[in-house]
């Protein structure tokens, strides 16, 4: 029995071939008129949708305004309008306050432009039949279960990093969106700059040698300054809240500030730690550059222990992948909440590791390279290396946006470069951390399998619980 995957692809070959005539005009046939996801015309704007509308969602739309072929027709999100002065946000964010944002920019050349507003974003997606592209940016415990719900309607999906907030979510969420055929992109911005392909090209032309040792780094720590451990004491929910609408997925608790807005990171049960917020940015281009796909074992110590309901505030982690056809084994440590690699031996003196407090050093037996958080440009070490290095030949095509690249595709374009099958991929490491973090032991990884082998403990913690309602649709 074939397929349904089968029927399209001869369904397609079937079309194609028939109209050979009539297609040799074109240099490609756009994937929307050959069936499957539906791709938007190039000539006509993609009509999306933001689902949570945080700091983070207010970014993406500021971005989105300079797009001219997309118009944003809807907003959902559970809470009405909260403040971010505490945080780098800075402003009002929320439903209303984002709705009045789109609304304000659109009605330069619209008067009177008017966006949907809905509390559930399931309520959007049934009754906004012409949305064609949903951008998410709820909290991370959230991600997959948007994600999927909106593939299987049909829609193409961005969504914020980590992609999914346990490792089997990353698995489904891959799987579904090859199964839908549907434009998606991960939002690890970097990974669209020239700075992370340049690193590629430079390693793969032998640059510093074979690297063996990797390390990358966040100074980024808990966001919580009130509540180090536990659950935080129960608070009155505030008026334009939906409590139980923000909580999704996870079982039911009462209300605090402690949670939300932003700081819902800290916590196992919606966040995913700072390595969950920094690792698909500065671990990018190691996965990329070493293809860094499979760990064979990981273990992880927090500063301070580990508390059963938050993250702790630092963190180191340590992952051994082994040999990848030419590619020799790496050891590859990640730090976070301010811990630091050691300064390698022989540098120059003015010579720093990334920059901002976010980056990533690889260790060749030829040398070293240096990379700024969010897959910036790369440098060799130590700096006087790089007075007459001469660049190795541009292998890789390069990007036209972050944001561009996902609307291209949307419209029928190449696939976007981190798409939902490379940011699975990416995500699944960093969350293996976590899962060797609540632990507390050095795990071996059964990738195929999707278990640890020396730990079945960790089940728990690999694919997570969902109370009834918002289970996952695998």
């Amino acid at each position: 029995m074939k397929t349904s995957a089968q029927n399209q692809s001869i369904t397609r070959r079937k079309f194609i071939g028939t109209t050979a005539t009539a297609v040799a005009a074109f240099s490609i046939v756009p994937r929307h008129v050959l069936g499957g996801a539906k791709f938007v015309p190039p000539s006509e704007k993609v009509n999306l949708a933001v689902v949570g509308c945080g700091g983070q969602g207010r970014t993406n739309i500021r971005t989105l305004f300079n797009l001219n072929d997309v118009q944003i027709m809807a907003v959902a999100d559970p809470i009405d309008a909260f403040n971010l002065d505490a945080f780098y946000y800075k402003g009002m964010a929320g439903r209303k306050p984002v709705k009045a944002e789109i609304e304000k920019h659109y009605s330069q050349k619209t008067p009177n432009y008017k966006v949907g507003e809905y509390v559930d974003f399931r309520e959007m997606l049934e009754k906004e039949k012409a949305i064609d592209a949903i951008l998410c940016t709820t909290p991370d415990h959230q991600h997959a279960y948007v994600c999927v719900r909106a593939m299987r309607a049909g829609k193409h999906v961005y969504c914020e990093k980590p992609l999914t907030h346990n490792v089997w979510e990353a698995r489904v969420v891959a799987r579904v969106a090859q199964e839908t055929g549907v434009a998606t992109q991960m939002g690890n911005q970097g990974h669209s700059g020239d700075g992370i392909r340049q690193t590629c090209e430079w390693i793969w032309a032998g640059t510093i040698g074979d690297v063996r040792e990797v390390h990358s780094w966040t100074s980024a720590s808990r966001w919580n300054v009130k509540y180090y451990a536990g659950r935080p004491p129960e608070e009155p929910i505030p008026q334009g809240v939906n409590w139980d609408l923000w909580l999704g997925p996870r079982s039911s608790r009462p209300y605090s500030s402690a949670y939300t807005p932003v700081t819902w990171r800290d916590y196992w049960d919606f966040g995913t730690a700072p390595i969950g917020d920094f690792f698909c940015h500065n671990f990018d281009p190691a996965f990329w550059a070493l293809d860094l796909k499979t760990p064979l074992s990981i273990e992880a110590h927090g500063a301070g222990g580990v508390d059963s309901e938050m993250a702790p505030p630092g963190g180191l982690y340590t992952y051994q992948f082994g040999p990848r056809g030419k590619m020799p084994a790496v050891k590859f440590v990640w730090y976070d909440g301010g811990l630091m690699p050691p300064m390698p031996e022989g540098l120059d003196p003015d010579d720093q590791l990334g920059a901002s407090g976010n980056g990533i050093l690889f260790v060749g037996d030829k040398g070293m390279i240096t990379c700024p958080g969010w897959a910036g440009d790369p440098r060799l070490l130590p700096g006087s290396r790089m007075d007459d290095f001469k660049q190795p030949p541009k292998t890789l095509a390069r990007s036209k946006g972050h944001h561009r690249d996902w609307i291209n595709a949307c419209k029928g374009g190449p696939a976007a470069s981190a798409n939902f099958q490379y940011g699975a991929g990416l995500t699944e490491i960093g969350l293996l951390g976590l899962v060797a973090m609540r632990v507390g032991k050095k795990l071996y990884w059964d990738a195929a399998n999707l278990k640890m082998t020396n730990a079945p403990e960790t089940e728990r913690f690999i694919k997570g619980s969902y109370r009834s309602g918002w289970q996952i649709e695998s």
